[in-house]
């Protein structure tokens, strides 16, 4: 698989945006970034997983997935080496990543939802008010 590869697939799931961050393609959903291309000179994509999936992922196929080194590795951040991977491969890695953002964004909204109706929030930044 290439970058070609890899922003095909993204922009093939459900309500994905392209845009720029740091001059390099990122893939958002409901406005919430979850797969980029940042590493593409390295030859990866980036994908932002639980910790739990990233050590599934590495787990089944080190060849592939490996953390991103320091801090946002340890966040679940995960690069997947493009040349080493399959399209069914790219394509289940970028969907779960796409489906974790989905679900993080549904929990988000639900809770501002909750707030909002008890009118304990500052819209602005969705906090409580003291």
């Amino acid at each position: 698989m290439t970058a070609a590869d890899f922003h095909r697939i993204a922009l093939s799931l459900e309500g994905v945006e392209e845009y720029s961050h740091a001059g390099l393609p990122a893939f958002r959903v409901g406005g919430r970034k979850f797969a980029s291309l940042a590493s593409q000179a390295g030859g990866y994509g980036n994908l932002m997983l639980t910790l739990a999936q990233q050590a599934a992922f590495v787990e089944e196929a080190p060849e592939i997935f490996l953390p991103i080194p320091g801090g946002w590795g340890t966040m679940g951040h995960t690069h997947i080496r493009l040349a080493a991977a399959d399209e069914d491969v790219l394509t289940g890695a970028l969907r779960t990543a796409w489906k974790l953002r989905i679900e993080k964004n549904a929990k988000t909204s639900r809770k501002t939802r909750v707030a909002e109706r008890s009118g304990a929030t500052n819209k602005k930044r969705g906090k409580r008010r003291l």
